[in-house]
């Protein structure tokens, strides 16, 4: 028996302050749209958290702010995270932390989407190696830096 991930599913107040979150100011893509639920492409969806738990539970939710509970992240990257940065401060989206890097090296910055959801926006892994290429790091010591295997730094590199 195969059990395969298709998606993951968030629940949202109000799905229109959501959907135009994701789709205009993370630049996300709509794949089908089912009213009270629709998906993006890449496989993450939005569920009106009223319509989901009424389906799932039988009854109507218990207010309880997202943003307390700190226990699950969407995950985003993006070659322009400078550019993301500067269109999060102008939509003015309340930040957990700036653009920071990462022990591994990785340039990431986390906020809030409009329900609470933390939201993680960071540079893709090849982005990060030709930058410490670029650095004058050897592939030996990206590859201690950042755990990614010798052979893909090499790809990378073109070596």
């Amino acid at each position: 028996m195969e059990i395969k991930l298709i998606s993951s599913v968030i629940f949202v107040k109000d799905m229109q302050v959501s959907r135009r979150f994701y789709e205009e100011i993370l630049g996300q893509k709509v794949l089908m749209d089912h009213g009270p639920n629709i998906g993006f492409e890449g496989g993450f969806a939005l569920w009106q958290r009223d319509h989901a738990n009424q389906i799932i539970f039988g009854k109507l939710p218990v207010e309880q702010p997202a943003a307390d509970i700190h226990n699950a992240e969407l995950y985003f990257e993006t070659e322009k995270l400078d550019e993301a940065f500067s269109r999060l401060e102008t939509a003015q989206v309340r930040l957990i932390h700036p653009l920071v890097e990462q022990p591994w090296g990785q340039r990431v910055l986390r906020f809030y989407d409009p329900d609470g959801h933390i939201v993680e926006l960071g540079e893709p892994m090849h982005v990060v190696i030709i930058r410490f290429l670029a650095q004058g790091q050897t592939v030996e010591e990206i590859a201690q830096r950042t755990s990614m295997p010798l052979e893909i730094i090499k790809q990378i590199a073109g070596i």
